[in-house]
């Protein structure tokens, strides 16, 4: 789990890629051919509840000092595939998140950090890192987080037929929103999607979101599973806003509607899109 995520939860939203067991080398790949098979496994919360416990310490532990042995599952067609959930490697990434750099800086200012993660705490994790890095130059994640939102980006990979929605049990269960495709798909409507923003609109973030994200999914197998999960965002949104909300048939209906020229319909289905996410965006400011 990210400092960032420990700081804002439980609103957090993933990205995750799962990937079939022979993606993984020996002996990681026997580790999570056992791992699988166990009758009971870890979930997103319990994920959650270990970093949380990170913080507690006086100081925090803003970054794991083991790499966790965990991940999730799912069964794609008869294959095993696993998400690993290496907290320790997304602590690193999420502080220097949290840090920033340049003109624009962090997301706190430098004495509320402090306050959060003290700068010795901050500096270890930082030699940790780049130690860690020397002897492992590839490694990247299989799960991204972001907090009060899901970015616009992230739709562009999934189609509105994808949607999974359960709403509460009301025995204590939590709504799930999220969306599965298969590797190929999302890579196939990322390039589509890139090459409409290319040909009809100037370069700006989404654009350069979409070929950061590109990069990212052509590290992995093809034969993956992406996910995208609302996560902790289900407790800021009614249950009424989550049925309603088709954030993913909004993105890929202004996608068309941009290649096919038509400027009005792009520009209404963008509206819906961002009031629907500015009010999400919004309530971090509320009591």
């Amino acid at each position: 789990m990210s400092v960032v995520s420990s700081v804002f939860v439980p609103y957090t939203s993933y990205l995750r890629v799962y990937e079939p067991l022979a993606a993984f080398a020996e002996p990681e790949r026997s580790h999570w051919a056992r791992y699988a098979q166990r009758p009971v496994l870890p979930g997103a919360q319990d994920e959650l509840r270990r970093a949380l416990a990170d913080l507690v310490p006086t100081p925090p532990v803003g970054v794991p000092v083991h790499e966790s042995g965990d991940a999730f599952v799912a069964e794609v067609d008869g294959v095993v595939c696993v998400c690993p959930w290496r907290t320790r490697l997304r602590g690193w990434l999420a502080l220097e998140e949290l840090e920033g750099s340049g003109a624009q800086g962090g997301m706190f200012p430098a004495n509320v950090l402090d306050a959060l993660l003290p700068e010795v705490v901050r500096g270890q994790a930082r030699a940790d890192h780049e130690r860690w890095r020397r002897r492992n130059p590839d490694a990247r994640p299989w799960i991204r987080t972001t907090v009060w939102q899901v970015p616009v980006r992230w739709f562009v990979l999934f189609r509105d037929e994808e949607r999974e929605y359960a709403a509460a049990d009301g025995e204590g269960g939590e709504p799930v929103l999220r969306y599965r495709t298969p590797m190929v798909e999302a890579r196939r409507r990322l390039a589509r999607g890139l090459r409409t923003l290319r040909e009809n609109v100037a370069d700006g973030p989404l654009t350069e979101g979409l070929v950061e994200v590109g990069r990212w999914l052509e590290e992995f197998h093809p034969r993956s599973l992406v996910e995208l999960d609302y996560g902790g965002l289900v407790h800021a949104l009614s249950a009424e806003q989550l049925a309603a909300d088709r954030s993913a048939a909004d993105v890929a209906e202004g996608l068309a509607a941009l290649g096919n020229g038509d400027g009005e319909g792009a520009g209404a289905a963008y509206a819906r899109l961002a009031e629907r996410w500015r009010a999400v965006r919004d309530r971090q400011f509320t009591n």
